[in-house]
């Protein structure tokens, strides 16, 4: 009789076993159906439809294929970086040739040097792409920076920031630029570059320079304590010697884009100084008056 009842014992275990498999295995497939779902659901609304009239024209077809770029939602492949938005280039650049099949970039590289960059002792590392398709051809440019987005050169250096809880300048140090980062300026250049036919161009279209930077320049100045004239003239050529310099890469900016670059080039010290902040932001005014 005890033998009969382990017996039975032993039989139930097993089948709540398999039973207990079972609704595993079928749990699983359910998971994996609803999944696969999720994903066809995701490639149709992810998949481009063009709509062109056999006799559309030129600009008519141009414009339809930059609207179905500018249309497609990539933000589940991008990544944002240190207050900057980028997309992966291998998806930027599979999504495009889907839509321009016979597609080609460039590297452009350096005459003198054969080298894909271009070096300025004092500015820093510039990359330049350029993009064909359907016989429009658009150039792109980006510095190389590195994780503070800061304008990297071949040699290293250092520069004065603003420290608040000190209320002094400290001097931070800035890496030499590797082949590294030199690679990875050149693919998201390539990025950027898309974006100029639609791709992704909705990432860039905000206005990069800060807008604190304008009301700060707008805002009262804070009361100085009185100084004699002697000592108010000395200090305001101390301020001209200190900023004579930024002043002067200023007034080489012919429009926004190159203020923008030259504003990411020195992000730290401008939002870290009230001054150079009004400079930057009276030069844009300037820009925008004259175009």
């Amino acid at each position: 009789m005890g033998r009969f009842l382990l017996l039975i014992s032993t039989n139930k275990a097993v089948h709540d076993i398999k039973v207990f498999i079972y609704n595993v295995l079928c749990a699983a497939l359910f998971h994996s159906q609803i999944t696969n779902i999720k994903n066809i659901i995701m490639k149709q609304q992810q998949k481009l439809v063009i709509d062109i009239a056999e006799d559309a024209t030129i600009d008519e077809r141009r414009t339809a294929y930059f609207n179905a770029l500018y249309s497609l939602n990539v933000n589940e492949k991008t990544e944002a970086k240190n207050g900057l938005t980028y997309l992966t280039w291998a998806f930027a650049w599979a999504e495009f040739k889907k839509i321009y099949p016979s597609a080609s970039y460039r590297i452009i590289k350096d005459p003198n040097t054969n080298l894909p960059y271009f070096k300025d002792d004092k500015t820093g590392i510039m990359v330049y792409t350029e993009v064909t398709a359907d016989d429009m051809t658009y150039e792109m440019w980006l510095p190389v920076m590195d994780e503070k987005n800061k304008a990297m050169k071949l040699e290293p250096y250092t520069y004065s920031l603003w420290d608040k809880s000190s209320r002094s300048y400290v001097d931070k140090k800035v890496d030499a630029a590797t082949m590294f980062d030199i690679n990875k300026t050149i693919m998201r250049c390539l990025v950027k570059n898309l974006a100029m036919f639609g791709l992704g161009l909705y990432i860039y279209a905000g206005d990069d320079l800060p807008e604190d930077i304008e009301n700060e320049a707008t805002a009262e100045p804070d009361k100085q304590p009185s100084v004699s004239r002697r000592t108010a003239r000395r200090l305001r050529t101390s301020e001209q010697d200190r900023y004579s310099t930024i002043r002067t890469a200023l007034e080489t900016t012919k429009d926004t884009t190159a203020l923008l670059t030259l504003y990411q080039q020195h992000k730290n010290e401008v939002d870290s100084n009230p001054e150079i902040k009004t400079m930057f932001s009276l030069r844009k005014k300037q820009l925008q008056s004259q175009g």
